[in-house]
């Protein structure tokens, strides 16, 4: 390794704003969400397969140019507002995911996260806090699922974040085994409630929740709220163990 001899000067970037190479062939217009290319580091306007690097400050034209040819200068951090479907008043402090440059949702089968919702301002538009490289998904390894019915889990279903987005919906799981799940409410605050229910000889045990075979846990829906969640993880032979629980949750 080779130290420093003499002063040497550093080019240093400050403030929130940073610049990606454009891709070929393409505009990324003011105000959209841009993503990093995984393959090959150029910035395009957000696909649910990219990194998530800000918000474009002004339109990049590259539609006549070949990849590299400009930059998009981007903000990465500070606040915004953006239509986020279903949001309402209620949806505080929740992750927020990006399909494209303008499609955002409270589930993360949409895709990339974004930020965090902090202020409501109109039903179906929240005020977005950001910071690239700094926020983390709170669901970050996980592989999402979204249902509106029934569900019964499987050995395939571990490692899996499962959203339930209608009411009075049952997720049952299997034959205590070395698994793990997480099940997320879905839905707005006093409308949905989600059951989780073990197999007939198996029970749940966790915080203030005694060991029963048979025996559900459900998230009391007039007081459930969009991103209410339970941990699930094998336990022993008896059963399955709640290893986080957020919100209200009951025994049967």
């Amino acid at each position: 390794m080779t130290t420093l001899a003499v002063d040497t000067a550093r080019t240093f970037e400050l403030g929130d704003r940073n610049e990606y190479p454009v891709i070929a062939s393409d505009i990324i217009y003011e105000g959209a969400a841009v993503g990093v290319v995984k393959s090959s580091g150029h910035a395009q306007p957000l696909t649910s397969s990219d990194i998530f690097v800000g918000f474009a400050e002004k339109q990049a034209d590259n539609s006549s140019g070949a990849a590299a040819a400009i930059n998009v200068r981007v903000v990465k951090k500070g606040s915004v507002l953006l239509p986020v479907t279903g949001a309402v008043i209620t949806d505080i402090n929740l992750p927020v995911y990006a399909s494209d440059d303008n499609a955002f949702s409270f589930i993360k089968t949409s895709g990339v996260f974004i930020g965090f919702s902090r202020r409501y301002v109109a039903s179906g538009y929240m005020i977005v806090e950001f910071d690239v490289g700094n926020f983390v998904d709170p669901h970050d390894g996980l592989l999402a699922q979204s249902t509106a019915i029934d569900l019964t889990l499987d050995n395939q279903d571990t490692g899996k974040v499962i959203y339930v987005t209608a009411d009075a919906k049952t997720i049952t799981l299997p034959a205590v085994e070395g698994m793990h799940f997480r099940v997320v409410n879905g839905g707005a605050f006093g409308t949905i409630a989600v059951t989780i229910s073990p197999n007939s000889s198996d029970g749940i045990k966790g915080p203030n929740l005694t060991n029963t075979d048979n025996k559900d846990i459900i998230n009391t829906k007039t007081t459930a709220c969009r991103g209410d969640y339970v941990d699930i993880e094998y336990a022993d032979a008896t059963g399955w163990c709640v290893t986080k629980m957020v919100g209200t949750w009951a025994k049967e």
